[in-house]
């Protein structure tokens, strides 16, 4: 709580659960004050892509973006990220399927890609 409150002095923060999940989400998908450098900004913007329940690698995301031997600038990008689900970096992997670091910890990025999982199983389902 303090580093994000040194991070964003003017921001109000407030507790959220995965009960709010959908909430969150929805209250992310709006414009977002992105603050990095031209290649963070082009990562950070096409990751906002990536529908919830889906990942790309670091190789993919750089291809895309049309450098493709940018894997790493693209993990450097990632780990730059400050806004966490707000530009889902969690949702990018390791290209052997492995989901290599984050900036969070590897566990919490294993929660939210296992709940973005569940709930979008869930709206598959008649």
């Amino acid at each position: 709580l303090a580093r994000l409150r040194a991070e964003f002095p003017e921001a109000e923060l407030q507790r959220a659960s995965f009960e709010n999940w959908d909430a969150a989400m929805a209250a992310l998908a709006g414009p977002v004050d992105l603050r990095g450098t031209v290649f963070q900004r082009m990562v950070w913007s096409y990751l906002r892509t990536i529908p919830p329940g889906e990942t790309r690698s670091y190789s993919q995301v750089a291809a895309a973006l049309g450098h493709p031997g940018a894997a790493r600038a693209v993990a450097r990008a990632c780990a730059s990220n400050r806004i966490a689900v707000g530009i889902p970096c969690h949702r990018v992997i390791a290209s052997d399927g492995s989901l290599a670091g984050y900036r969070w910890g590897v566990e919490r990025k294993r929660q939210l890609l296992t709940q973005e999982s569940a709930a979008a199983a869930a709206e598959e389902q008649p």
